[in-house]
């Protein structure tokens, strides 16, 4: 490993560890947020959960090797939405709502309603599955790249993928046999 990828975060200067902070903010926040809000479908959670991860890169300033410090803010932001998702005060706050908010765009009605069938139906996975088609499908990340961020190994991203995909079909098809 070249000498500039290893970790150096712990040994920075103060003025060296904002600009580093201030790239990482430029550069990944907006990601991060996308991924909050489509996990939790509310913006002002969201933005605690990017927040949050920001926050405690700042504080605890991890050691991290170049390249990887992406994957350990959305590992942390993730973790983040995996609690508020837990938590007494969401369940009340999603019972009988709909997951997702939709963001008027020029498209049709009909494109709107299908974008909300899905969402719904991609809400309705388990959080495991949920959480890899989100970095998958909605962020574009690798199978490898999300094995890092979720922990596991990359067959079981592969395996929840493709069985994530099935029950969307059936779950899917079954909405549209019912209309």
């Amino acid at each position: 490993m070249s000498e500039e990828r290893q970790p150096q975060q712990k040994n920075m200067t103060e003025e060296a560890f904002s600009a580093w902070f201030e790239m990482l903010y430029t550069r990944y926040a907006d990601d991060v947020l996308r991924v909050s809000y489509f996990y939790l479908g509310d913006r002002g959670k969201a933005e605690d959960v990017c927040h949050d991860a920001f926050l405690s890169l700042f504080q605890h300033r991890p050691e991290l090797k170049e390249g990887s410090e992406k994957s350990w803010l959305m590992k942390v932001a993730l973790n983040r939405c995996r609690d508020i998702w837990r938590s007494a005060w969401m369940r009340r706050v999603i019972s009988g709502s709909p997951m997702f908010e939709m963001i008027p765009g020029p498209d049709t009605i009909g494109q709107r309603m299908e974008k909300q069938e899905i969402m719904a139906a991609v809400n309705s996975l388990p959080p495991d599955f949920r959480e890899i088609f989100i970095l998958h499908y909605y962020q574009g990340y690798g199978i490898s790249e999300i094995a890092e961020i979720a922990g596991v190994a990359e067959g079981t991203v592969s395996s929840r993928l493709s069985r994530g995909r099935k029950r969307l079909e059936k779950i899917l098809g079954e909405g549209s046999e019912q209309a």
